[in-house]
């Protein structure tokens, strides 16, 4: 991870008079859709540091120790060692950023991470997720326990009601609890955009959970009718560009929730190079939220190994992986 962020006094003056003009943010979005993608090898290439940038996850209410460590196994070895010797990058450690759980199977994760020899971190949903309709007491405990159980990063989720009756206070001072509760974890704050009401609060709310000290704020429980979507990812990371030239700390972003193409992925790299540049584009400022997204990156990375294969691939990977992620190639 980053560097923490140590968040500020709380600023209303910040959101006091924010305005989102949502048409505008929706062609923006479409535009980014429209462009074309990266082909060929620069393809490959860019899904890898896709797959560095995953929180492989499982939540369900069937998660049982068994299929923990099997998520554990594929968070180590997410592509095919012959797709990996194929690009030259069988060496070059290549493994998801995070394994997220419920809270419950942390030791089950931390456990089967330690067993396979590799410094994946665990990360836990806590916080009353994916409702946030929890005392906050509770909250607070679900958390503290999280980080008891070993994980490094805690995905918290807001109480969404805070923010639709405009209680800016309110939710800056719960998230500032849940901070102090993470201790060393980093957090992740999960705004549930898609039940916020509107852009202005989902830019509102962002700007908030930043103040409070949040080291992510990312966009969905991946339990709403509505997850990531780019209209919101331009708002948050608007936010996040604004707070970093404020304060000068940078916070990370994870979208998550229905991100299961390789295409989606790539398009949501290439948003963030737009938005906010090369350096937010590794893991520590940049995570996918995602359960089934590997199996299409490595399919896609598969069949581009074999329509185009090069001597070249194996540059291209180098540089995207180890270097962030070059100019946009077409």
């Amino acid at each position: 991870m980053a560097a923490r962020n140590a968040g500020t006094e709380l600023e209303l003056g910040w959101i006091s008079k924010v305005y989102v003009n949502p048409p505008a943010v929706v062609r923006h979005a479409e535009q980014i859709q429209k462009w074309r993608t990266v082909k060929g090898n620069w393809q490959a290439a860019w899904l890898l540091k896709a797959v560095t940038c995953i929180d492989l996850t499982t939540l369900s209410g069937d998660d049982t120790p068994s299929n923990v460590h099997r998520l554990c196994f594929k968070a180590k070895h997410p592509i095919r060692e012959d797709l990996l010797k194929a690009m030259d990058m069988h060496d070059k450690g290549i493994t998801v950023a995070a394994v997220c759980v419920y809270p419950a199977r942390v030791t089950d994760a931390v456990n089967a991470l330690k067993a396979a020899g590799c410094d994946i971190p665990v990360a836990s949903v806590a916080a009353g997720f994916p409702s946030g309709q929890t005392p906050l007491e509770t909250k607070l405990a679900e958390i503290k326990l999280a980080v008891q159980y070993g994980a490094r990063e805690i995905d918290i989720v807001i109480s969404r009601s805070l923010v639709l009756s405009g209680q800016w206070e309110g939710l800056y001072e719960e998230i500032r609890q849940c901070r102090e509760a993470c201790g060393e974890a980093h957090m992740k704050t999960i705004l549930a955009t898609g039940e916020l009401g509107s852009l202005a609060n989902v830019y509102k709310a962002s700007m908030i959970a930043m103040m409070a000290g949040s080291d992510f704020i990312k966009t969905s429980t991946g339990k709403e009718v509505e997850n990531a979507t780019l209209p919101v990812g331009v708002v948050m990371m608007r936010a996040i560009k604004e707070f970093y030239w404020q304060t000068g700390f940078k916070v990370g972003f994870k979208p998550a929730g229905g991100i299961r193409t390789a295409k989606e992925a790539i398009t949501w790299l290439m948003l963030v190079k737009e938005e906010l540049g090369v350096e937010w584009l590794k893991p520590e400022l940049f995570r996918l939220g995602a359960s089934s997204l590997l199996e299409d990156i490595e399919k896609q990375t598969s069949g581009i190994l074999v329509s185009q294969a090069s001597d070249n691939c194996y540059v291209q990977a180098h540089s995207v992986v180890s270097k962030g992620a070059p100019f946009v190639h077409m």
